[in-house]
Parts: structure tokens; C-alpha cells; sequence
């Protein structure tokens, strides 16, 4: 599913990534762990297209995205791929339900089909009760139940988070832990996860840990 060759990236005289090689399989949890300034995040970004490699190539489900133009990639991200940030990222004039549709608008889905889907998700993640809330009117749990129901509104083959429960207690941490593995079970959802949990790392199919820019 996932297929990265030699990616190296560097900011200035920082070099952050120095040749990384990635495979990922369908319907494969793989954790990413290392200290802060490792590279983690920016492998994680590379891969789901939001930066590019000076160096080396990315493949998802057999798409080289290599060439592809700024809206092309944006084109990309919005159908095959789903971001879950630690901080949620959630528009805070839009209720849970807008804030679901948001890729769904962005893709030029229209409003009746965008809405029905979105319901749908929010109802399977416990959320049915909280369509109509502002996020500052929700708990940080539920704020990033609302954020996996956004990531998966296009039907992503793959689902990227970064540091997912980086901001949440160790029970609501642990519900968002249950619900990756669901989402596997239930779709064949292949996830990439970068964390510092180590709970959750260890609950993966793979971890991977990078230290320097490389997996060591």
C-alpha cells in the first residue's frame, strides 16, 4: 500500500532524513517511535504528500505521486488519504457534522450525499449524540473521535496520524487506540502512526524507530 524509496530531506544545513525506505502493506498497522527531532513527523508528512522529498520517490496503493502538481497532489490527499493530528485541527465555527463533510465539500461531493455519509460516521464512532456541537463544545476525546469521522469521509485507503493521542487522558487515550484497530478489523484500514506512546506503539504490527533521520 505504502512504498518509499530513499528519502532524504533537508531545511537549510539540517539534514532530517537521510535515505528512509518504507513498506507498508494493506491493512498494516506500522508505528513510527524516536525522540523529538528524529524525523518522524516530516517522514510521516512526506509520505502523506503535505511536504516533498528532496530526494527519492512515494507510492501509495501503486500511484507514484512523483511529478504530480499542487493541485493534483491536493486532489490526491483529499481521495486517498487521512490525516489525524494530534491538536485536531477542527474548524471552530463549524459544528462536529460541517467539520465531517469538510473533504467531502472539497472533493465536490454534494450536500445530501456528504451529509448521509457524514451522519454515518459519527453515529459508528458514538458521536450521533453531538452532530450539531461546536468543537469547544466537546470534550478532547470527542473532539478527536470527530477529527477520525473527517479523516475517513472520503474513503481513504490509508490513514496517517501523528502523535493521535498525544493530548488526551489515558482513558480517552486508550478508546482512540481501540478505534484504530476497529477500523482495521472493519475496513482493512492501513494506518501509519507516529507516536511517543509507547502502549500504542507496542499494540502495532510493526514499530519502527528512527533516530538521526534513518530507522535504526
Amino acid at each position: 500500500m505504502i512504498q518509499a524509496t530513499n528519502i532524504v530531506k533537508s531545511f537549510g544545513d539540517l539534514e532530517v532524513l537521510r535515505g528512509v525506505d518504507l513498506t507498508v502493506d494493506t491493512g498494516e498497522i506500522v508505528s513510527i517511535v524516536g525522540a523529538s527531532g528524529a524525523g518522524k513527523t516530516t517522514l510521516l508528512q512526506i509520505i502523506g504528500t503535505l511536504d516533498l522529498p528532496d530526494e527519492g520517490t512515494i507510492s501509495i496503493d501503486g500511484m507514484s505521486t512523483s511529478g504530480m502538481s499542487r493541485s493534483d497532489l491536493s486532489a490526491f490527499r483529499n481521495k486517498h488519504l487521512g490525516f489525524v493530528f494530534q491538536f485536531h485541527r477542527l474548524l471552530p465555527e463549524f459544528n462536529a457534522l460541517e467539520n465531517v463533510m469538510m473533504p467531502a465539500w472539497i472533493a465536490g461531493t454534494s450536500d445530501a450525499k456528504g451529509r448521509l455519509r457524514a451522519t454515518e460516521l459519527l453515529q459508528e464512532l458514538g458521536m450521533g449524540h453531538r452532530m450539531e456541537h461546536n468543537p469547544s463544545e466537546l470534550s478532547g476525546g470527542e473532539q478527536q473521535r470527530v477529527a477520525v469521522a473527517r479523516a475517513l469521509m472520503n474513503g481513504p485507503r490509508v490513514l496517517l496520524a501523528d502523535e493521535p493521542s498525544g493530548n488526551l487522558d489515558s482513558e480517552n487515550a486508550a478508546l482512540l487506540h481501540d478505534l484504530f484497530f476497529d477500523l482495521r478489523e472493519r475496513l482493512g484500514q492501513t494506518i501509519v502512526i507516529v507516536t511517543h506512546n509507547e502502549q500504542l506503539a507496542q499494540r502495532a504490527d510493526r514499530v519502527l524507530r528512527m533516530e538521526d533521520g534513518q530507522f535504526v
